[in-house]
């Protein structure tokens, strides 16, 4: 550059190197142009986001406070500094952000989400819940709105409108495109097309999982001794069989057999969520009736996490791990007549529990951090061979992993999982902005 760089130069300058991902050069160039000029906004705002994207939040917090003292009208520095204040767990201060950007501009959606998120942080659940809904009225394609209000829906109990809402989501997300390294997920759904005779389209599509007239949960089985046992048991863990009535357990196999919700690729095996549509009526049914027949163990638990996975035959499933809850439910509806081996194909629960001090990411993903704690400890599994309709009920802190698994060829015959998560180990993070 020739001469002396002006300070839309130094500030085009920047920008290029941040669209390059060469941060500290942007960072340098945005900081000779506040050399020439200290009051300039756009450099403010752009220093804040290279300097958070470096991962120096309180540095880019004083950047954006700065852009907004200087241009208080400026409404994506006011929606970014709220963001950071919500990293740095600056609630108030991020919940007043949020505010002065909608004050400025009503319609900006995202603003209305991120206030949510900061308002279910302070434990505001009507402001938040109102906020979320907000956000949806804006733009109803906005798919972390939806999964945000669900969230704060189940931890209010509300477990049948939450579901409503991820189905809402799923309703308007397109499907994926499987790509190169998905060969597994292309080997399920040729198979499940064939399944239901015709493939599947653009957009989610569910088959059955309606809620029944009669109950979902079997009361025939003691519910009280079993209640009695979770109170007493060392550690947590308690069997149950028959969990379903017939037709809920039927309804559930059709429900996973016929709709087209398996977007998650793992080694071994496919994960559906509520977002993409493993919510229907008869889940939330389900999840609601545990607290009713089994209130020891579920009363005070609302339900707070939903997943299902559907396993290749052949293959290795969960590795060992522990869930980040108070109470883990896990049963299975695939037929017994699908299972080569009744003596495996389960579940193994160890009986240490993950240490309090442990991470999400070192007690769900560290195999080798994991298997050296449980040696060291001493520590046993009890192994829970496969049943179909057989529910296994265990506290979350517990390590445990998918057993050995040996079930016949055949798509009706892949080994389905359902996990229902009641509860906080702690009070968890909350989905990010």
């Amino acid at each position: 550059m020739n001469g002396p760089a002006s300070l839309q130069d130094l500030f085009g300058l920047g920008n290029a190197f941040k669209a390059q991902g060469k941060l500290d050069e942007a960072v340098a160039a945005y900081r000779e142009a506040l050399a020439r000029s200290p009051d300039f906004p756009p450099a403010l705002y752009n220093l804040g986001g290279a300097l958070a994207a470096k991962g120096l939040r309180e540095q880019a917090i004083v950047a954006l406070a700065r852009a907004v003292a200087v241009k208080p009208d400026f409404v994506q520095a006011h929606n970014n500094l709220g963001i950071l204040l919500y990293e740095a767990g600056q609630w108030e201060a991020s919940e007043n952000a949020f505010i002065q950007a909608l004050t400025l501009q009503p319609q900006f959606a995202k603003a209305h989400n991120n206030l949510g998120m900061v308002r279910r942080k302070c434990e505001k659940p009507g402001e938040a819940e109102a906020s979320f809904r907000a956000a949806l009225r804006l733009d109803p394609g906005y798919f972390e709105a939806y999964d945000n209000l669900g969230a704060l829906l189940l931890e209010l109990g509300r477990t049948d409108e939450a579901f409503a809402q991820f189905m809402r989501r799923s309703a308007v997300e397109q499907a994926p495109q499987p790509g190169p390294a998905s060969a597994q997920r292309r080997k399920h759904d040729e198979e499940q097309a064939a399944y239901r005779g015709r493939p599947a389209g653009a957009q989610i599509e569910i088959e059955g999982g309606e809620r029944i007239d009669g109950l979902a949960i079997n009361l025939a089985n003691n519910t009280r001794a079993i209640d009695a046992a979770w109170k007493t048991a060392q550690p947590q863990l308690v069997v149950i069989d028959d969990l379903l009535t017939p037709e809920a357990l039927e309804g559930l196999r059709r429900f996973c057999l016929g709709s087209t919700i398996w977007r998650e690729n793992f080694d071994g095996y496919l994960g559906a969520r509520p977002q993409s549509g493993f919510a229907c009526p008869l889940l939330a049914q389900v999840a609601e009736e545990f607290a009713s027949a089994y209130p020891a163990i579920f009363q005070d638990n609302p339900l707070l996490f939903a997943w299902a996975f559907k396993y290749e035959q052949g293959l290795r499933g969960t590795k060992v791990h522990a869930d980040f809850a108070a109470v883990n439910v896990n049963f299975w509806i695939t037929p017994d007549a699908a299972n080569q081996d009744p003596d495996t194909g389960g579940l193994l629960v160890w009986d240490v529990a993950a240490p309090l001090d442990w991470d999400f990411a070192k007690y769900n993903a560290n195999d080798d951090a994991i298997r050296d704690f449980l040696k060291r400890n001493g520590a046993m599994p009890t192994r829970i061979p496969y049943r179909a309709n057989r529910a296994v009920i265990f506290d979350s802190d517990l390590f445990h992993e998918t057993d050995t698994m040996a079930f016949r060829p055949g798509y009706t015959d892949r080994r389905i999982n359902i996990t229902l998560l009641y509860g906080s180990r702690t009070r968890g993070p909350l989905q990010e902005l």
